[in-house]
């Protein structure tokens, strides 16, 4: 059992003490407004491991050619129904414990590490919602051949290579809101841009949105998601529509803290548990074989989403893998 001891703290006699905790090194502003609503994370409680939606499939031959010289009975068409299934992840928190003689000799007491526990836990969780999100939707957009561009054994991306990812959902290209990237795809870019002197790069707001990354604004992040390491690296990047992906904190937080006695010194331990759900526009979880609650490899392979849309074009958006 590894406990805290005033041993791991840096104890500083009268002089300073910061109450700060090494933040997360990854851009993790991605929700709502920050990608044009393509990636959504909203607090909806839902009972079990699954969040199921039906809907009404589209009906192709709905409007047809009517004979004006015939009176022969019409064939019915029925009306089916698909189901999107999304799936709920499940995560604890800690435990941590610490001495309270630890939190003595820094001249501070458990509400301290209470206030800073909850402050990195807040960080965590949404950098953890972003990832676990793109670990989804990565695989199951690119398992779609139409929705897919693979330019890895060619170079790094091009202003081009984002043209041609567009093109792939045709005259509803207009759709994709916004860019998800790594900081590598970015920066190749931007260099490309400044290479070829394109218009505007140098004395606009690139994030925002110029004919850099074609008028559409970037999230730009590092998540595991979006990097397949290997001999070259290779990088995923994401055009999203609306609604592409779905984040939904589905279960209370649960936060509890106790004293332990019965040890050499009394030691203050903080758990929690919480849940998410994560969807992906277009696509239902295959609850057979993704199963219930899956970590991340689960998560991450394509064969666990399955396409629900009748059309590629209805999908989360497009995919390209690039060096």
């Amino acid at each position: 059992m590894a406990i805290g001891k005033a041993s791991d703290f840096k104890i500083y006699q009268e002089e300073y003490y910061g109450g700060m905790y090494e933040s997360i090194m990854q851009n993790t502003n991605a929700f709502n407004g920050a990608s044009a609503g393509a990636i959504t994370l909203i607090g909806r409680d839902h009972r079990g491991d699954y969040s199921k939606e039906s809907f009404i499939k589209d009906i192709a031959s709905l409007i047809t050619r009517r004979d004006t010289t015939s009176v022969s009975a019409a064939t019915d068409t029925a009306i089916t129904q698909g189901e999107k299934v999304s799936v709920k992840i499940n995560r604890k928190i800690g435990p941590i414990a610490q001495t309270l003689d630890a939190w003595r000799k820094i001249s501070k007491d458990q509400r301290e590490m209470s206030f800073l526990i909850g402050k990195m836990v807040g960080d965590k969780k949404i950098q953890d919602y972003l990832n676990t999100a793109l670990k989804g939707a990565v695989p199951a957009i690119s398992a779609v051949a139409a929705n897919f561009h693979d330019y890895s054994g060619t170079g790094t991306p091009t202003h081009g290579v984002l043209v041609t990812g567009l093109s792939k959902l045709g005259d509803q290209a207009a759709r994709v809101k916004v860019w998800v990237m790594h900081s590598k795809s970015y920066f190749d870019l931007i260099g490309q841009a400044l290479t070829d002197k394109i218009v505007n790069v140098a004395d606009v707001v690139i994030y925002q949105g110029s004919v850099a990354t074609l008028g559409r604004p970037t999230i730009v992040t590092d998540s595991v998601a979006l990097l397949a390491a290997g001999t070259p690296n290779h990088y995923n990047i994401l055009g999203l529509v609306e609604g592409a992906i779905q984040v939904e904190e589905s279960e209370a937080e649960e936060i509890e803290s106790q004293i332990i006695t019965g040890l050499e010194n009394l030691v203050f331990r903080i758990q929690g548990e919480h849940a998410f759900t994560i969807g992906v526009k277009g696509f239902t979880w295959d609850v057979t074989n993704g199963g219930a609650n899956p970590d991340d490899t689960a998560v991450a392979t394509a064969s666990n989403w399955d396409k629900s849309a009748s059309y590629d074009k209805d999908l989360a958006g497009v995919a390209i893998h690039c060096q």
